[in-house]
């Protein structure tokens, strides 16, 4: 049972009682608790969606040398901003916005996911908001292409 604990830990982020609990919940069920443990994390995140972010951090990406992309995230503090799943969500978004080409925030927050379809980049956003405890915005971006 620890080592279910721990694999869905990793995967999601989530603390060891939240996982414990996702786990007794679904009855053992691992697919069943990581979808509890991420609608949780959703209704985490909801609620954080007002506070200010006046923090934050610039991704740059560049794509064999033809696509570049500086990106703008937004978060409530720098110790967050500097965190390893803040970085890891800039660079994924950066890779993103190269591949797809969004024209606005707006548009590109209702794309699916380039590395899991079945989510919006809004869930994945809101996925890294519910691991680190903070709101995160997408202030803006650019993207340019030779």
């Amino acid at each position: 049972m620890t080592t279910v604990i721990q694999k869905l830990r990793e995967e999601t982020g989530a603390g060891v009682m939240d996982c414990k609990r996702a786990l007794d919940e679904a009855g053992g069920d691992f697919d069943l608790a990581k979808k509890l443990i991420e609608k949780k994390g959703l209704a985490r995140a909801e609620k954080k969606a007002n506070r200010a972010t006046s923090a934050g951090l610039l991704e740059a990406y560049i794509h064999n040398g033809r696509v570049g992309v500086l990106l703008e995230l937004n978060s409530e503090t720098d110790f967050v901003a500097r965190s390893e799943p803040v970085k890891n969500l800039a660079h994924n978004l950066a890779l993103h916005i190269a591949a797809m080409s969004p024209e606005t925030v707006e548009d590109f927050l209702k794309q699916p996911y380039v590395k899991d379809e079945d989510k919006t980049v809004e869930d994945i956003i809101k996925g890294t908001i519910a691991v680190v405890g903070e709101n995160l915005k997408v202030a803006k971006f650019a993207r340019y292409q030779i």
